[in-house]
């Protein structure tokens, strides 16, 4: 998700990062790769002409240079602790000059905050990244490779890598929920808008499975009513506002269901 709607999920990224280690070590990813939004950007919407921007404090206080570094975080976000699970170093974001040569080989990060499963998802900030952009990004990425180590070396690589994708936050408080009346809220009832968000999810999985990925680590959303912003526009007594909260708990078991079909 992208500022102001940032939530921390701390219990969550436990989670990830102890599935990724306890997963991966017999036999680390030789590259990394990261898409979605906010929650994992480490950077890319510095190059953008876009008010989605993590270039400022308090972001990166924690960060070992204690200066923003376009993560929308105070340190490390979800890439970096998965990179350091791995034993492996974080990877740049695609948009970064710093990424060509051998630094290609350990992956690239071509996420971007604000954008959605949905591509009218995050329309406020204009210039982003979006999912589709993303994945282009990414077929792009193997032409650079295969010109450094060859097409077969390129796809091996590819296959053996281990990919993340963090989506779906903010096409509910950026989109479904950003004005009271919107195109989608007229379209879908939540439960209905919850399907059509699952359906074109599974669009993009099969897609990045065509561009070469075989070890896809899916994320859910946190729990949307309980990020600060949500909590101060939508809640009457400070707590967690329902509707994102319901929106998460319909949302979350359907991307499961989505997900058993495809591993099947």
């Amino acid at each position: 998700m992208s500022s102001p709607c940032i939530a921390m999920f701390t219990i969550f990224l436990v989670a990830v990062v102890a599935m990724v280690s306890m997963a991966l070590t017999t036999e680390a990813a030789r590259a990394f790769f990261v898409f979605g939004d906010s929650l994992v950007d480490n950077g890319n919407n510095n190059y953008l002409a876009t008010s989605a921007r993590a270039d400022s404090p308090p972001y990166g206080i924690d960060y070992p240079t204690h200066r923003p570094t376009g993560r929308f975080s105070n340190g490390y976000n979800i890439p970096d602790l998965i990179s350091q699970a791995l034993g492996a170093e974080a990877t740049l974001p695609y948009l970064s000059p710093e990424l060509r040569g051998q630094k290609l080989l350990v992956g690239a990060n071509f996420a971007s905050a604000g954008i959605g499963i949905l591509n009218d998802t995050g329309i406020q900030f204009v210039n982003i990244i979006r999912i589709n952009q993303q994945l282009e990004l990414f077929r792009q990425y193997q032409g650079r490779v295969s010109a450094l180590i060859g097409q077969a070396e390129t796809q091996r690589l590819v296959n053996g890598a281990l990919v993340l994708i963090t989506l779906g936050g903010n096409d509910f408080v950026n989109n479904y929920f950003f004005t009271p009346v919107n195109i989608r809220r007229l379209q879908y009832d939540l439960e209905g808008f919850s399907r059509f968000l699952i359906s074109e999810y599974q669009k993009i999985l099969l897609r990045l499975y065509d561009l070469g990925a075989r070890r896809v680590l899916v994320t859910g959303t946190g729990p949307l009513g309980c990020v600060p912003a949500e909590r101060a526009t939508r809640s009457t007594n400070g707590e967690c506002a329902p509707e994102p909260q319901r929106a998460a708990a319909i949302f979350n078991p359907l991307l499961i269901q989505m997900l058993t079909g495809l591993n099947r």
